[in-house]
């Protein structure tokens, strides 16, 4: 099975919080990796590729988690 999976040794975490450790840029999707259990080059993949297309407002979003979150 492909590694799509987080790395943490642990199950997902139940509550959401920003990954600033692990983070790229804000850690959000760090964040969102620890949180949902799915690897977060997974996530920032989704980011970029719901840009590129033009689905949504996903820089928007990924700014509103960045600036609401802890």
């Amino acid at each position: 099975m492909s590694n799509l999976t987080n790395n943490n040794a642990g199950p997902p975490s139940t509550k959401f919080r920003l990954d600033k450790h692990n983070g790229k840029l804000f850690g959000v999707c760090s964040g969102l990796a620890n949180w949902s259990g799915v690897d977060a080059l997974v996530w920032r993949l989704g980011f970029v590729v719901c840009t590129l297309l033009g689905i949504g407002f996903p820089i928007l979003i990924y700014l509103a988690i960045a600036l609401i979150a802890d």
